[in-house]
This record gives C-alpha cells, structure tokens and sequence, in this order.
C-alpha cells in the first residue's frame, strides 16, 4: 500500500510539471529557456539543502552524473521549448509515449522479459499515442513541439534507467540537478542571443518556474528515484502513462484547455492499454504476498 501512495505522488508531481510549464510559458509569463534554467536552480538548491542538513555531500565526481545530468538537461530544455505550443495532456502523452519506448527498449537490453500481456498493453498505449500524433489538416501538432517532447521523453526514460541503481535518491538526484546547470547555461546562451524584444520574464513566471524546480521536479524525482528499484523498467514505463490522464483533466479545469474527441479517444486507448499491461503485474503481485 505504501509503494502505491508514494507511485501516486510521483504520478501527480510529474502531471504538475506539466501544468506548472504550461501556465508560465503558454502566456509569455516567461521564455521556456529562462523556465528551465530556473527549474534547474531551485531544484538543485532544494536538494542540497537537504543533503548538506543531513550532514552529507553530494556524490558529484561520478563518472554516472554523465548519464544522469546529460538526460537531465535534454529533458528539461525539449519539456520547456514543446510545451510553448501545445497543451499540457497531449505534451504528456508524446513525453511518457517516448518514455515507454525508451525504458521498454531499455529494460530488454538488460534481460528484462515482459509477459506478454505487457506487450499487448504496450501495443495498445502506443497505438493510442500515434493516433493523437498523426497530422490532420489544420488540428495537425506543430512538428517541432512533438520532436521537442520525444526527445524530453526519451530523455527521461534513460534518466530513470540510469535511477534504478541510486543508493540515495535525494543525494544523486541533487547532484544531476547540480551538474544541469552549466549545459544549461552554454544551451541558454546559443538558444537566446540579444533580441530586440525579449519576452519579459515576470513575477508569476519565476513564482511558477521555482515551485517546478523545488517541489514538483526536485522532490518529486528524489522520490521517483526512491521507487525505481521496487519497480521493473517496463512497469516503471507503464506506470507513467497514467500521467496524461492527470494532466489532461488538469489542464481542462485549470487552463481551459479544449477537450476533443480525438484526446479522448487516444486517452481512452492509451489508459486501456496501460491497465491491461499492468493486469499480469498485478496478479504476479498479489500471488507473490498470499
């Protein structure tokens, strides 16, 4: 029951990612760059608060901050720069779609095996994911946005690969966050050169853009990394397909987002196939703890 509750924060932490970008970067409260540098800082320097109060460093000089702070960094610049054009459920859908490739691809080099139940409900999410990124005249996506959030995606799914073997989530997770920062910075740097008319960054953005970096993503991940390892990769991957659903009905009811048939039906398809992957999971589990 404990494992549940804390997959149901992670969950709601990963949705409120993606609201809490929507709402500072779709208005122009802030640049999606800006946003991410900032998400970057605070949650680096949540965490290390946190490691330094209980007398502990950060495992910086690791030859895995490569892997982790790298995915890390792909990860937030592609979430910021898609979520500028398209709405907070169907950029979860494209983010955690890639997610799944990426740790189901993963999890199979390392000699996982899923049943084949897992399989079919992998087929079905994915299906549903292709049906709301196909192009359709004028409701098309806009291309870059989607191949900005695959490879946030993709991203992410080797972040939490790498996440399975943390023997302290807070710590590794703050040293990621702290090594994001200077790719960051040279990335800001090539992607924002001087404008004539800069978009103003605003009180309510970085309010926004903090919250995202100290609560939702800093806290949020350290606990994600906490229940990796209790986790299979493609569990893990099922699992955040959950997160649209999330999204979706938040970005409806808190940023007036159009709902169309066509985000249901992929949603519905999607969740279908999630709860029928999960099925042989669930019934492995319950037969395990009789």
């Amino acid at each position: 029951m404990r494992l549940i509750l804390l997959v149901c924060v992670v969950l709601i932490a990963f949705a409120s990612n993606s609201i809490l970008n929507r709402m500072a970067v779709g208005p122009g409260h802030i640049d999606p760059i800006t946003f991410a540098n900032i998400r970057a800082v605070a949650g680096a320097m949540m965490l290390t608060v946190l490691v330094l109060a209980r007398g502990q460093r950060l495992p910086l000089f690791r030859l895995k901050r490569i892997v982790g702070a790298g995915s890390l960094t792909l990860y937030l610049i592609g979430f910021s720069l898609a979520y500028v054009q398209i709405d907070a459920g169907i950029g979860a859908l494209i983010l955690f779609g890639a997610v799944q490739v990426t740790m189901f691809g993963g999890s199979l080099t390392e000699g996982e095996r899923p049943p084949l139940r897992r399989w079919i409900g992998a087929a079905l999410a994915l299906a549903g994911l292709a049906w709301l990124g196909w192009p359709s005249g004028s409701a098309a996506l806009p291309p870059i946005a989607v191949v900005a959030m695959a490879l946030a995606g993709v991203a992410w799914g080797v972040y939490s690969l790498a996440g399975r073997t943390a023997q302290d989530p807070i710590a590794t997770t703050g040293a990621n966050f702290v090594w994001s920062l200077p790719p960051l910075a040279v990335i800001t740097f090539l992607l924002l050169p001087p404008q004539i008319d800069p978009i103003p960054t605003s009180t309510v953005g970085i309010a926004l853009a903090i919250v995202a970096g100290a609560i939702t993503s800093g806290l949020g991940y350290a606990l994600w990394y906490s229940v990796l390892p209790r986790l299979g990769g493609t569990v893990s991957a099922l699992l955040q397909l959950l997160v649209p659903v999330i999204a979706t009905i938040a970005g409806v009811a808190l940023l007036g987002e159009v709902v169309t048939w066509r985000m249901v039906g992929a949603g519905v398809l999607t969740l279908g196939g999630v709860a029928y992957g999960l099925g042989a999971f669930q019934r492995r589990t319950g037969s395990s703890g009789s």
